[in-house]
């Protein structure tokens, strides 16, 4: 039942402010017309050199900021802060129990509490422990997949894949979080956990890592569909999930991702580096679902660059296109622009962001997208319609969505 939110918030405050018994407290997502300053907020206490302090790490769209306040009345207005800011999602983990509070759309607190497992990790004090990690290199999945030892410790051949995964299931927690909060995706229960769809799985890196995090880490029901052409990677992943004891909940079904069928429906549908029109492919599987949420990064963009080398570009981007790498970065741009247009235009709100430096993939480009099922503005339409006419492109995912383009671009 909702509660007064000012009076679960004090209850957090004196869970938060426990040093003793405090694991971690994890505030994001936003309230309903608000911003918070930060995506996600952490909080922690950690022994130095100066005695336990309250680690308070925040989080923009492209980097963690850390900072260490002493205990006392420091720590106290620090959490103060915290807990008066925008959020609208609070996860607190303590010796024994773990609390999720969520802000409704009228203002009220939603809070669900459930007893930790005996099991589960004790409060982790090392200040020295480098970077936080979302997922811990010695995660079994981790081990299976072939990207860490058997010894917990990640292939120095494979560093660029965990950091890949490890910053997708990075934005993958908020993502979910700030759509419950705008009351676009059911909050999971046993009942009725949250439902993935990995399109285009491959190895299944990215679905063994999401069900990794959100179930594990997150503490979520959840089931997890891994979709993929080749029918030696389904057996392959299949065998994976029996071997992890996660085949209840994580299956693989070989089929081309535009004729895939997910019975029981998606809530979040996750694209990773799928090749070329395979990332449309995806996307519009997720639009034909009504997807709540879709996470994709795609991979390699021909379909417009080889359009735009046979047609020529509009003046003056001629001058750009003449240059054949130049071309390529542009159509690049050009490629993962539209889908987003064209995302917006049949009800969804989308962001585009880096989720990975480039260092470790030159294709570090995702994609956001969480349905609001509102009507595009003329402004949008107009600017699309402006955008198609100058380039004379056809851009696959439009191919593919035409009956619901059709109806919004209708004059």
């Amino acid at each position: 039942m909702p509660e007064s939110l000012v009076v679960a918030l004090d209850r957090l405050r004196d869970l938060v402010l426990d040093d003793e018994r405090l694991v971690r407290a994890v505030a994001a997502g936003r309230r309903r017309g608000e911003l918070p300053p930060w995506r996600r907020t952490e909080l922690r206490y950690v022994d130095i050199k100066g005695g336990r302090h309250l680690q308070i790490t925040t989080y923009d769209d492209r980097q963690a900021h850390v900072r260490n306040v002493p205990l006392g009345e420091p720590a106290r207005q620090a959490v103060e802060e915290a807990l008066l800011a925008a959020y609208g999602n609070w996860h607190v983990d303590t010796i024994a129990e773990t609390i999720q509070l969520r802000v409704t759309k009228k203002g009220e607190a939603q809070v669900h509490r459930r007893d930790r497992d005996e099991t589960g990790p004790a409060p982790d004090r090392d200040h020295d422990r480098g970077k936080h990690r979302v997922l811990d290199p010695a995660e079994p999945f981790l081990a299976a997949v072939g990207i860490s030892s058997r010894e917990g410790v990640v292939k120095p051949t494979r560093r660029d894949k965990y950091r890949q995964v490890e910053e997708f299931v990075r934005l993958l927690g908020p993502a979910i979080d700030d759509a419950v909060a705008a009351g676009v995706l059911e909050r999971p229960t046993p009942e009725r956990p949250l439902r993935l769809v990995d399109l285009g799985c491959g190895n299944a890196y990215l679905t063994f890592a999401a069900y990794a995090f959100l179930s594990g880490v997150r503490g979520l029901p959840v089931t997890l569909t891994g979709i993929d052409v080749k029918e030696q990677a389904r057996r392959r992943n299949t065998r994976l999930a029996e071997e992890l004891r996660w085949s209840e909940h994580v299956t693989f079904t070989a089929a081309d991702i535009a004729a895939a069928q997910v019975e029981a429906g998606a809530d979040v549908v996750l694209a990773l580096h799928a090749c070329d029109t395979a990332t449309d492919d995806a996307l519009a599987r997720g639009v034909g679902w009504r997807a709540p949420l879709i996470l994709a990064a795609p991979c390699c963009h021909h379909d417009l660059h080889a359009q735009v080398r046979e047609r020529g570009a509009p003046a003056p981007y001629s001058l750009l296109t003449r240059h054949g790498i130049l071309r390529e970065r542009l159509t690049d741009v050009l490629t993962d622009g539209v889908r987003a247009a064209i995302l917006r235009l049949v009800g969804y709100r989308v962001d585009v962001m880096e989720f990975v430096p480039s260092e470790h993939t030159p294709r570090n480009v995702l994609l956001r997208a969480v349905r609001t099922g509102a009507a595009p503005s003329e402004e949008v339409i107009a600017d699309y319609r402006a955008l198609m006419t100058a380039w004379g492109v056809t851009p696959a995912l439009a191919r593919l969505l035409e009956p619901d383009l059709a109806e919004v671009l209708r004059p």
